[in-house]
């Protein structure tokens, strides 16, 4: 398993109320899909151009997710800064952050 694997599988049972699936597009260290629509969320790898229904998807490096999880980025300020972007639903995106960071 990789080291984003690892973190977002230790995330999981944090996110059994989001109700949603989820996309990270983490560029050239893959993309994974976490689909939280059950109470046990599912963690699978993917492709950024899979045809998969998100209701959004959260593109930004590794480095940025873990600082994101280990609560030494500010969402808010980070998607200012544009080291993360969201496209799709903004509201699952800061339930999903509220979760995890």
């Amino acid at each position: 398993m990789s080291d984003v694997e690892d973190r977002l599988r230790d995330v999981l049972p944090r996110l059994n109320r989001l109700g949603a699936v989820v996309r990270f597009d983490l560029g050239g260290d893959g993309c994974w899909v976490v689909d939280a629509r059950s109470p046990h969320p599912t963690l699978s790898e993917g492709e950024s151009d899979d045809e998969i229904d998100a209701a959004c998807t959260i593109r930004l490096s590794a480095d940025n997710l873990f600082k994101l999880m280990d609560g030494r980025m500010d969402p808010m300020l980070g998607y200012t800064l544009g080291k993360l972007k969201v496209t799709g639903s903004m509201g699952v995106a800061m339930k999903l952050v509220g979760a995890i960071g």
